[in-house]
């Protein structure tokens, strides 16, 4: 059997994919709020010490949010899955000859003939016949079935890594710099994240950058001008 070397193939492939767009996804998070967060208190005052407790605030509650939020809703998920499987091994087990004719059938309607879908559905019952039911009945490979824990600390992970990074721009700098090499850094690395998500995925880069640049930008305009505005007024 060829391949084609841009096109991977393998058990597990999905998951690794929705792997790496997580992690993407987790630090693009990180980059973007934490730095909307500094950038905003350093608009209201020059002191790093407001920066610094605004800023590992976010990074903290930021990355608990996210391990959180992955936690619940890949339990949930895994839940599904497991119910479905569970239930699948039941109908093979007490009605084999339903589940094969309905094998038969799902082969049949993507276009087989009968005698061929028949063929099929036997050969890969007698190989793995859960396997076969799950992933042609409900598309469910269980090699891509993650763990919540795994799913957590990688969100919450990512997250960080991202959020480390507006976290030394706004610190590291001279007062006068720090917004723009803020400002400079976050969007250079928004462009790296999105040029790679989209690399990911298999789309086109240059929109999928431009559309998270842009929005990081307008994040952090925003966020630096209403703390300006109260620094400006006396309300902070």
């Amino acid at each position: 059997m060829t391949t084609h070397a841009n096109e991977p193939h393998g058990a597990g492939l999905a998951g690794r994919l929705n792997w790496l767009r997580a992690g993407v996804l987790g630090a693009n998070d990180g980059i973007v709020s934490v730095a909307a967060i500094v950038v905003g208190v350093a608009g209201a005052t020059s002191s790093l010490a407001p920066i610094l407790t605004a800023g590992v605030a976010g990074l903290v509650g930021g990355a608990i949010s996210m391990a959180l939020g992955e936690y619940v809703s890949v339990s949930s998920q895994r839940d599904s899955q497991h119910a479905l499987i569970a239930k699948e091994r039941y109908e093979l087990a007490t009605m084999p000859e339903e589940e094969l004719a309905e094998l038969t059938a799902i082969y049949a309607a993507k276009g087989l003939t009968g005698e061929t879908a028949a063929r099929v559905a036997e050969e890969l019952t007698a190989h793995d016949a859960l396997t076969a039911h799950l992933e042609a009945e409900l598309g469910i490979n269980q090699e891509d079935i993650v763990s919540p824990w795994q799913a957590a600390g990688a969100s919450a992970l990512a997250f960080f890594i991202g959020a480390l990074l507006p976290m030394l721009a706004i610190l590291l700098p001279p007062e006068p710099a720090r917004v723009p090499v803020t400002f400079a850094a976050v969007l250079i690395a928004l462009a790296i994240t999105g040029a790679t998500g989209a690399r990911i995925g298999g789309s086109p880069w240059l929109r999928s950058t431009l559309r998270v640049v842009i929005g990081g930008a307008l994040a952090l305009a925003a966020t630096f001008l209403i703390g300006t505005l109260l620094g400006t007024t006396g309300l902070v």
